[in-house]
Formats: structure tokens, C-alpha cells, sequence
């Protein structure tokens, strides 16, 4: 494990509270993005005959959420996953409810919806999105290798600035510093210059000392 000087510790450590402080409302902007922008093509993948009963228990769970009970909303989520496990709705209803638990800090929980997706979801997007996810709760729980085991899941191009961010996050936390540089320099190559995340990640790699 290289070692970091102290200021680079002093910095690493202010992004990392600075990131505990928001990653949730980061990570949800990003889920509900997602979901808009996949939710309509879903559904028009999926025209069974359940069709409309799956829609209308999705339409349930999503009700639960405004009811700030956990409980309530697992449990509605379980009946999408149990009842519709091969419809759109499932992974979105899993994917979903794990944020909760995350959020109720219920990790163990927000882990076995998250490998639910991971293991179930047909589509591609909200793999990719669970997958980001576990790596963040495994690195919370300072398994850096499960972390990185994880990220080893195939993804679409789309997703590779995030999984080398989050790749970045991993070797950082390790104090692997000229490794974690090069994962955030992939990372911020790979971004749209005008993605806010990018400055991110420039924090990241300023909290480095690496070059811009």
C-alpha cells in the first residue's frame, strides 16, 4: 500500500465526508434519470398478458413510497420481484427500495435488492446502475476487494466514466494513490465536458495532486 502525506489524507478525507454527506440525493438524481429516460421503453418491451396487473402493483409500491416507512415499501416492493420477476417493473421496484434502505442505513437489505437487479434485470442500464451501487456499499464497508470484484461486471460504454470513478474511489480508499489517479483521469476523460459530474472528479484528482 503506497502512503499518502498528510495533506493528501487531509484531502481525501474532506471529499470522502463531502461525498457521504451527498452521494445519496447524487445517486438518486441519477436512478430517477434513469428511470425516465428507460421507464417507456420497458413497458413497450414488456406486452404480456400481465402486463396491466405488473403496472398496477408497480403503481402500488411507488404510492408506498411517499409513506416514509420502510417496511411498507419493501414489502410492496417484494411483491413486484416475487409476483412480475421477469417484467421492467421488478428491477426498477428493487433498485428502488434499495436506495430507501441505503438511505435507512438497512445495507444488508439494500445489498440482497441490489444483487437482486444484478442477477434478474434484463436490461443493461439498470444492471449497470446496481452494480455502481453495491461497489458503493461494499467500499462503505471497506471490502475493497468484493468492490472491485464487482465492478468487473460487463457494462455498456455509456457507464465506463462511472465504473472507473468508482474504481478510483476503491484504490484510493486502499491508498494505491498513482492507481486511483489513473482510474479518475480515465474517468474524467470519458465524461461530456459539459457533465457537472466531471468537476467531481476533478475534485477528486485535484485531492490527488494530479495534473490537470
Amino acid at each position: 500500500m503506497a502512503a499518502l502525506d498528510l495533506q493528501e489524507q487531509e484531502q481525501i478525507d474532506m471529499l470522502k465526508a463531502w461525498w457521504k454527506d451527498n452521494s445519496n440525493w447524487v445517486l438518486g438524481i441519477a436512478i430517477a434519470a434513469l428511470i425516465a429516460v428507460v421507464g417507456w421503453r420497458g413497458w413497450q418491451s414488456y406486452q404480456a398478458s400481465q402486463a396491466t396487473q405488473a403496472a398496477t402493483l408497480y403503481q402500488q409500491f411507488v404510492e408506498q413510497l411517499s409513506s416514509n416507512d420502510a417496511k411498507r415499501v419493501n414489502d410492496a416492493a417484494a411483491a413486484v420481484m416475487d409476483k412480475y420477476a421477469s417484467s421492467a417493473y421488478a428491477p426498477r421496484a428493487a433498485l428502488i427500495a434499495a436506495q430507501v434502505n441505503e438511505m435507512g442505513k438497512d445495507a444488508a437489505r439494500a445489498k440482497t435488492q441490489l444483487q437482486w437487479v444484478i442477477d434478474h434485470a434484463k436490461e443493461d442500464d439498470l444492471k449497470s446502475v446496481a452494480v455502481l451501487r453495491m461497489a458503493s456499499l461494499l467500499l462503505d464497508a471497506k471490502d475493497d476487494a468484493g468492490a472491485l470484484k464487482v465492478l468487473e461486471e460487463k457494462h455498456p460504454a455509456s457507464f465506463d466514466a462511472l465504473y472507473s470513478d468508482m474504481k478510483g474511489d476503491v484504490m484510493a480508499a486502499e491508498g494505491k494513490s498513482a492507481e486511483a489517479k489513473a482510474a479518475y483521469r480515465q474517468a474524467y476523460d470519458k465524461l461530456d465536458s459539459k457533465n457537472n459530474y466531471r468537476n467531481l472528479v476533478q475534485m477528486k484528482m485535484d485531492a490527488l495532486g494530479a495534473a490537470k
